[in-house]
């Protein structure tokens, strides 16, 4: 027997019309809020931020003044095995890139270099738009990709009349700015020590979970990588700045609710996508770039069964043991003893 059913009509189920569910899309630009850290990575890894970070959109943009806490709160214990002092690495970015780095019961020697373009000047005009120093191909193509996504993003809400659309990324992209250009300001050279030029250093650092570090070069330029202030503390008017860059991007996450249904998706994408290809700028950044010098990796990597081997392999090296003392790291002689306490010796 045939019965007949009842008829829903279409205006009741507008998926019917169009073939496929409508999708609401109006919180996208809460993605922009994301609490994701590959914006201040990236400013610890470059050790200050170009001007084309500004077109760099991904969620977590408004996070990049937290660059200096992205160490973890290590400051590791290190030692100037040709002089014998004892100290710890206070630069945060520094000891992000160590802990990048470091493997576990391994030796990683790296050296540090100065960047010398004093006269070339396309060099320094470079360096303010991109961080070429220690860039790769691969991070390079990487970065140039975000950038480039903001652009034909822009572009394709321009041809597409999405107004709201453009004026939701040109908001992003100033607030990006203002970041940008308060850690510009705030990466000043500031105290690193008396300067001992001509002579060279060789430290050995202990970082956490047995990653050991060796890094070499001039003791000037090893100053200026470890010691005194990366970033200098901000001004009332810097930190006005990024409050109101802040602001900037929960309004325009808000704001983002007005932009038509095309344009969420586009800034969906461009979210994702830029926060895709910084991470995998970041990940094939090999060098750290810092106050005027790099840091890298120079040559391969030795492990060792115990840290005890580590330590007596190096004192023969460097013909004296009372840095291994003053780390802990070897036990020191009867004769030694009083003179450790007398000095004031820290033991780790």
């Amino acid at each position: 027997m045939y019965i007949p059913t009842k008829r829903i009509p279409s205006e009741t189920q507008p998926w019917l019309k169009s073939g496929m569910p409508q999708v609401s899309l109006d919180a996208a630009g809460l993605v922009a809020l994301a609490d994701l850290v590959t914006t201040a990575y990236r400013t610890a890894l470059t050790g200050t931020s170009a001007l084309l970070d500004a077109f760099v959109l991904c969620p977590g943009l408004h996070r990049q003044q937290t660059a200096p806490q992205l160490n973890g709160g290590e400051y590791p214990a290190v030692a100037a095995m040709t002089s014998g002092y004892v100290f710890r690495v206070e630069n945060p970015a520094t000891v992000v890139y160590l802990q990048k780095v470091g493997l576990t019961g391994q030796l990683t020697t790296l050296s540090v270099t100065n960047i010398k373009y004093k006269h070339q000047r396309w060099a320094r005009v470079l360096s303010m738009l991109y961080s070429f120093e220690n860039s790769t191909a691969i991070s390079s193509m990487a970065y140039i990709g975000a950038v480039f996504a903001t652009f034909i993003v822009l572009t394709l809400m321009i041809l597409s009349e999405d107004w709201w659309g453009v004026f939701v990324i040109l908001l992003l992209v100033f607030a990006r700015l203002c970041n940008t250009l308060v850690i510009r300001q705030r990466n000043q050279l500031g105290w690193q020590g008396a300067s001992e030029p001509g002579k060279n250093g060789d430290l050995l650092i202990l970082l956490s979970q047995d990653r050991w570090i060796r890094m070499r070069g001039a003791i000037d330029d090893l100053k200026a990588v470890t010691s005194g202030q990366w970033l200098r503390d901000k001004t009332f008017f810097e930190n006005s700045i990024s409050a109101f860059a802040t602001l900037l991007v929960y309004l325009d996450a808000a704001l983002a609710s007005n932009i038509s249904q095309l344009g969420k998706v586009l800034l969906l994408v461009l979210l994702a996508t830029s926060a895709g290809l910084l991470a995998i700028a970041n990940a094939g950044t090999e060098a750290l770039q810092m106050h005027g010098n790099i840091i890298k990796i120079h040559g391969p990597r030795r492990k060792y069964k115990r840290r005890l081997e580590l330590a007596e392999q190096l004192i023969k090296e460097t013909g004296r043991d009372d840095w291994a003392a003053r780390l802990g790291m070897v036990v020191p002689k009867a004769d030694d003893t009083m003179k450790l306490k007398h000095e004031g010796a820290v033991t780790m």
